[in-house]
């Protein structure tokens, strides 16, 4: 008890009277019942702001980001770029206009402190669902929604539930504090930042969390909660601030967030907020969820026209490396200069024709069949592709609930050419391992079906990738942006460089090489819509994309015999530790089967990998 005592006069001694009861009731619920999950923590620290700071001592905000070129006059049709996005019961609107309310920015390194911001200029009628928050390094761009009850909800009411169904939309019946940066003491300028939690009414849900710069709390009116039904489960995806880096003692931490039900027909639909806790521990529930799309109809999604446009006005520029030997090209060219197609049991390969009618559609990759190279002297001609031929096949599907669109676009390469080895400063290259026949590669532009702007870019890296938001992509052309092919592997990159597949800390592993040159094609121009599952018939799927075996054969690569070489060349005292060093090596290094195609992978009804 005298523990308890003591540790009620620190509270009481810091917190400002008006929450001082509260912070006390907490502390002593997590004393006597051990209950460390989502319940409040107060320190009496300043944050330093002055890298944020003018000359005035005015807190200089991030600038707003936005892409070089206008946005054009989108075709119309039906939802797309409407500004609003129907969900059923309710409707939401996409907010990207902020102000600043509080900063974690430390003179020590600014990359790891984020700032907090609340929505303006919110329509009439529609209701904050929860502030914003980014790192303070990176220019403001991002968005929260708003939300309000869809007026055929409220005429449809009789028809579509009972007269006592509760509203879409309520105020909480009260906040918790969950936690401050200042409980008292000095106050330093633009306050202290204080995180609170609504309080949801029975049946309903929060949605994000209110921060503010003062220790009263905000007005039950300035937030809603969604009810429950109408809402979906999320979870923390990016750790964007953590207090400990500060003050080890602090154990507070904000994340990003993402709803779980992700991919193409996933209804889970990001608000933009965070989740912010000192105790969380990871697959707990979260206090908060994220909103689910009920409406089957997807109104807001692109029609074809609507899709052209988009494609010709974002369309990256795919730059291949100036010593790159294994180019791109069409489908149709690869198939109509001697591809063929082998059964299991059989030697002899089957001509295929251009569009691929040969070959067998559906099921799945049970090795009953595969393609390969031309087996007569144009073997050599065709692995090294066609690039006057090459385009991108571009997949059109709904993301995050159909609030955004993904544009995969599947760039096809005869063969994949050999990796090579880095050591260090060293790079070996290698004879065989690596190689494969067939390599079907991608990136994703994902565009805000509210406005119709791209907003960030996925880059497939052989087995996973990254997405990077818009205002850290380069620029060709407008709003075109540029994509890097490494040399060989074809892996896409946002930047030139060498980038290591394996262990880019210890230096060792697959080296990938991106730079611009003379060799590239214009997705803008060069592409072709293939699938689009959202617009039913409209787009007519090729019959090649129907194969879902391998557009390759089996190799199994004598890769220890080439990694015994380079044992062998290196001095005594090195041998053993590269030998083990050998084993975080990529897997593609002990045998690689032809890659299938876009169709059979998991992320073409998936989520990327991120």
């Amino acid at each position: 008890m005298k523990k308890i005592h003591t540790l009620m006069i620190m509270v009481t001694s810091t917190i400002n009277l008006n929450v001082k009861l509260q912070f006390a009731t907490h502390l002593l619920l997590r004393l006597l019942l051990h209950m460390p999950r989502f319940t409040c923590k107060c320190f009496s620290f300043v944050w330093n702001r002055t890298t944020t700071r003018n000359t005035n001592n005015t807190l200089a905000l991030p600038q707003t980001f936005s892409l070089s070129a206008p946005l054009p006059q989108w075709p119309q049709g039906q939802g797309f770029a409407s500004g609003i996005v129907s969900l059923g019961e309710i409707e939401v609107c996409e907010i990207t206009r902020f102000e600043f309310v509080w900063s974690s920015s430390d003179t020590i390194d600014i990359r790891k402190s984020v700032a907090f911001y609340k929505p303006v200029g919110i329509p009439d009628g529609f209701r904050v669902l929860g502030h914003y928050c980014q790192p303070c390094y990176k220019p403001l761009r991002g968005f929260v929604l708003v939300a309000r009850e869809a007026e055929a909800s409220k005429s449809e009411s009789t028809e579509i539930r009972d007269s006592d169904e509760l509203p879409a939309l309520r105020n909480p019946l009260d906040y918790t504090l969950v936690w401050c940066s200042n409980a008292g003491g000095k106050e330093v300028s633009n306050g202290s930042g204080y995180f609170w939690i609504p309080l949801p009414p029975k049946g309903y849900k929060a949605l994000g969390y209110l921060v503010t710069h003062k220790p009263e709390k905000p007005h039950l009116d300035e937030i809603s909660c969604v009810r429950a039904d109408l809402t979906d489960i999320c979870e923390p995806y990016r750790a964007t601030f953590d207090a400990s880096s500060v003050i080890p003692e602090i154990p507070f931490q904000v994340w990003s967030l993402r709803p779980s039900d992700r991919g193409m027909w996933g209804k889970g639909v990001s608000v933009g907020t965070f989740f912010c806790s000192s105790y969380w521990i990871k697959g707990e529930e979260l206090p908060i969820a994220c909103l689910k799309n009920l409406n089957s109809m997807l109104p807001a999604m692109p029609q074809l026209q609507q899709i052209h446009a988009l494609i010709e006005h974002y369309g990256p520029t795919v730059f291949f490396h100036p010593e790159e030997v294994y180019l791109p090209s069409s489908v149709e060219w690869f198939f109509s200069n001697g591809a063929l197609l082998y059964r299991k049991g059989t030697t002899m390969g089957e001509a295929i024709d251009a569009t691929g009618s040969s070959l067998p559609v559906g099921g799945t990759n049970d090795g009953e069949f595969w393609i390969d190279l031309p087996n007569d002297d144009r073997r050599e001609f065709v692995k090294r592709g066609d690039l006057k031929s090459a385009k991108l096949y571009a997949h059109v599907k709904p993301a995050l609930g159909g609030t955004f669109t993904d544009i995969a676009m599947w760039v096809f390469c005869p063969f994949n050419g050999p990796s090579t080895l880095k050591l260090g400063i060293m790079s070996m290259p290698f004879s065989k391992v690596g190689e494969h026949v067939g390599d079907w590669e991608h990136f994703t532009l994902r565009i805000s079906n509210f406005t119709g702007e791209l907003w960030s870019i996925y880059f497939s890296q052989h087995s996973g990738g990254k997405w990077v938001d818009a205002q850290d992509l380069e620029y060709v052309d407008g709003n075109k942006a540029i994509v890097y092919s490494s040399r060989n592997g074809h892996a896409s990159f946002p930047h030139a460089g060498t980038y290591i597949q394996g262990s880019s800390k210890l230096g060792i592993g697959i080296r990938n090489d991106a730079t611009r040159s003379n060799l590239y094609v214009d997705s803008s121009s060069q592409y072709e819509v293939v699938a689009a599952e959202y617009l039913g018939d409209a787009v007519s799927e090729p019959q090649w994309l129907q194969f879902m075996r391998e557009w390759g054969p089996k190799i199994v690569y004598d890769s220890k015999t080439e990694l015994d070489k380079i044992i062998n060349a290196l001095p005594l005292r090195l041998r053993s530790s590269f030998e083990n060093l050998v084993k975080k090596l990529p897997v593609e290094l002990y045998g690689e089967e032809g890659p299938t195609g876009p169709k059979e992978k998991n992320n073409w009804i998936g989520d990327e990998r991120w």
